[in-house]
């Protein structure tokens, strides 16, 4: 499939003392708006590129790069890096650009982030998609630990040694973090540039004060983070997708679509952590079916 048809549209705009990149594509959007967030936390927009195909369909398609992260500023105190002011931007952001009700895309640590902001700001919205998104962060390390001693020998055994040891930039253990990667984060070989892109140019102050040195070693200010008692509170029409291989696994989506009142779910079975690169037609159908459904 092609990339986003058309000229970007894209700025810096100005959101509590910060510059945030912005960048959207289908104009005004005969369908509405989709709101895309991106995980990390402090990856960039670019590994959601593949969403603008949603604008030749009729929405317009709008993503951003958060607080320390991409081409937007980087935060004068680590202190600033938190989920809370993740979610008082996303509003500000939203109201600064005039973009009205939307359909807000979370994928992954954007799934919590959208969480958070629907428990906040659901007046703001008119559906909410989860991308392998996580409202519990303990139950997301638990998988995450158990997908790793799942992984062929010797490789759970390398990772345990350098992790006791700290030595997390290993050149042994950081090529077991990469097979983890292949399996659970991106099946595609080889990766997408817009993925590659995001990877190499992760926001290591915010990535390392919210997560931890990597995806499965959440240590961060987020690693006791957990929304499941708060869930039920969510009456927003909401879609909840994973992939089969996902690292943040099937279980963890499982339980985002019981507590969420009338969710739909849907697994691709071809996929692991970037269902809308892996399986991209088959998720831009359904994630269209979703957002014809509630208007």
């Amino acid at each position: 499939m092609s990339s986003p048809e058309g000229p970007a549209q894209e700025g810096t705009i100005s959101i509590h003392g910060y510059g945030l990149y912005w960048k959207s594509f289908g104009g005004s959007g005969a369908n509405g708006t989709l709101l895309a967030l991106h995980g990390g936390p402090g990856a960039t927009h670019d590994y959601l590129l593949s969403l603008g195909d949603l604008a030749q369909r009729g929405y317009r398609v709008v993503f951003y790069d958060q607080l320390g992260c991409g081409r937007s500023e980087l935060a004068r105190s680590l202190s600033e890096y938190s989920i809370d002011r993740d979610v008082a931007d996303l509003e500000a952001l939203r109201t600064a650009l005039g973009l009205g009700r939307v359909h807000l895309f979370g994928s992954s640590y954007g799934g919590l982030l959208a969480i958070a902001y629907a428990l906040a700001h659901p007046e703001g919205l008119r559906t909410l998609t989860s991308a392998s998104g996580l409202a519990d962060v303990p139950l997301t390390a638990r998988e995450m630990q158990r997908l790793k001693r799942e992984l062929p020998a010797p490789l759970p055994a390398t990772l345990e040694r350098y992790e006791d040891l700290g030595l997390f930039q290993h050149p042994e253990y950081l090529a077991a973090v990469q097979e983890f990667y292949r399996r659970h984060l991106c099946r595609l070989d080889p990766w997408p540039p817009e993925v590659r892109y995001s990877l190499d140019h992760l926001s290591l102050p915010k990535y390392g004060t919210m997560n931890g040195p990597n995806e499965f070693t959440i240590v961060g200010t987020i690693k006791d983070w957990d929304a499941t008692s708060r869930l039920g509170e969510i009456r927003i029409p909401t879609l909840v997708t994973a992939g089969r291989y996902d690292e943040v696994t099937p279980v963890v989506a499982e339980s985002i679509h019981r507590g969420i009142v009338g969710s739909e779910y849907q697994l691709f079975r071809e996929s692991s952590h970037l269902a809308f690169w892996e399986e991209r037609e088959l998720y831009m159908d359904a994630l269209e079916a979703f957002l014809v459904e509630h208007p």
